[in-house]
């Protein structure tokens, strides 16, 4: 086997009750949840009795997700699965740098919260939304976009999945201009359009954020949504960009298979990660959380 990488999951995988198997089975998970409740008291909650609409609130998602997936990645670490590189989508991105040792877990939770929050005041000021676009190339899905001055190609994913985001008065009419073309728009559980211009304050005040906080280098390498490389020394300047910038998902995972990856374990409450992994290179191994049992198995064997 060779490089085996944590995929961290960014919003639209949260669903009521993610990370109570995790909780209630291990002791590292509960740890990292108590750590988060001790910060934000109510996340333990939110993650395991909150409503659908309550966690697709970004103020909730952001914080809930990212309890859930640092304690799922403690637990692996723990039975001995570490990472040799890490990536996060979006938000899965400030999980992915903690767990590389960019920060420790309290500051990654502090920070998250924050960038929660900013990104939920940028979304409320104008009615936008995001949609996941299927069967058209990125060239056509821009073309599509050009033809609106308020939507955006935002996150390349996989060979034939595109999201978009945009005012959603125009939304409404591109999503019709995807069907005439064959392909289909899929709306997306969040609420705001990311990765946009829409986000542009957003980015500038978790830059503030971050100039606040103590940042290292990572143990292992940790790769960027905004360039699709290891970061290097400008840790501040790309978490801040990324908030509204376009996440190169497929040239992350081309870059890590490039660099020796072949093993990916997506760390979230869906799947989201695995079929866009899949998807990209079908020669490489999968796993996610969501079946945790047969990955302690099959990991462990490898």
């Amino acid at each position: 086997m060779g490089k085996i990488a944590f995929l961290f999951s960014g919003q639209g995988d949260q669903f009521p009750g993610m990370g109570q198997d995790l909780y209630e089975a291990h002791d590292k998970a509960k740890e990292i949840f108590h750590r988060c409740e001790a910060l934000r008291p109510g996340t333990i909650a939110q993650c395991f009795q909150g409503t659908a609409e309550e966690l697709k609130e970004t103020v909730n998602t952001q914080p809930c997700l990212f309890a859930m997936e640092l304690a799922a990645a403690a637990v692996l670490m723990e039975q001995g699965i570490v990472p040799d590189a890490t990536a996060g989508f979006s938000l899965g991105e400030v999980t992915a740098a903690t767990v590389a040792g960019m920060f420790d877990r309290e500051t990654g939770f502090r920070l998250v919260c924050k960038r929660g929050q900013l990104m939920q005041q940028e979304a409320e000021k104008v009615d936008t939304t995001m949609a996941a676009v299927v069967k058209l190339t990125p060239e056509a899905v821009s073309q599509l976009c050009s033809r609106y001055d308020q939507v955006y190609p935002v996150n390349f994913n996989c060979p034939g999945q595109i999201t978009v985001s945009g005012l959603r008065e125009q939304m409404e009419n591109f999503a019709q201009d995807v069907k005439a073309a064959g392909g289909r728009a899929l709306p997306l559980k969040v609420k705001g359009a990311f990765h946009s211009p829409f986000m542009v304050q957003a980015a500038e005040g978790f830059a503030q954020e971050l100039s606040k906080s103590e940042i290292r280098k990572p143990e292992v390498p940790l790769y960027s949504n905004v360039t699709a490389q290891p970061y290097t020394d400008n840790a501040a300047q790309l978490l801040s960009k990324q908030i509204a910038s376009p996440v190169q998902w497929q040239k992350i995972i081309e870059n890590m298979i490039a660099d020796g990856v072949d093993t990916f374990v997506e760390i979230g409450p869906g799947k989201t990660l695995t079929n866009m992994v899949r998807k990209i290179n079908a020669q490489v191994s999968t796993y996610c959380v969501a079946e945790l049992e047969t990955l302690l198995a099959e990991v462990r064997v490898c």
